[in-house]
């Protein structure tokens, strides 16, 4: 199990992005999220996560589990975590921008997260958000990263039994 959660927000076409002030990925646009705590599931972490970072309390039936994302970097790091969006109704009032502990959080068009060399959002997101959000199924997505930059992608739909193959697709 990966101790990392990470979801994407979304009311109408647009989604809740935070522009982080801290490392690993500072000063990009990217989910809200954050590492879980003991005994903790990533579903509860994710709920608080959004509660703490966004003031937003969403209620389990809110949330949709996608899948996980891993990643191996050219300096032997290895990380994961796990990927949950959240559709929140049209007459939600949250204006932003909101300034934050973590950042900066604003609303995005799913359009811009998904423009063509767009750099302000983390380089593994353009690889997977449109599955993310278009597939009701979840997916493990594994990334080899050099230089801070996607070497190899790969993805697996995660089969129903939840065990995700350790073998590279």
């Amino acid at each position: 199990m990966y101790k990392y959660t990470l979801c994407f927000i979304q009311r109408n076409d647009e989604i809740l992005m935070l522009n982080r002030d801290k490392p690993p990925v500072l000063g990009l646009w990217n989910g809200v999220g954050g590492k879980m705590n003991d005994g903790e599931t990533p579903a509860a972490c994710i709920l608080r996560e959004i509660a703490e970072e966004t003031g937003l309390h969403l209620a389990p039936e809110h949330i949709q589990d996608k899948g996980t994302v891993s990643w191996n970097t050219d300096d032997g790091t290895t990380g994961g975590m796990h990927l949950f969006t959240a559709v929140i109704a049209s007459d939600v009032p949250y204006s932003t921008p909101i300034r934050t502990l973590e950042g900066l959080l604003d609303w995005k068009t799913i359009d811009w997260v998904l423009m063509d060399r767009n750099h302000g959002v983390g380089s593994m997101i353009p690889h997977y958000f449109s599955r993310m959000l278009k597939e009701k199924s979840g997916f493990h997505h594994r990334f080899t990263m050099e230089n801070g930059s996607v070497r190899t992608y790969s993805y697996e739909e995660i089969p129903a039994s939840g065990v995700i193959p350790l073998v590279q697709a």
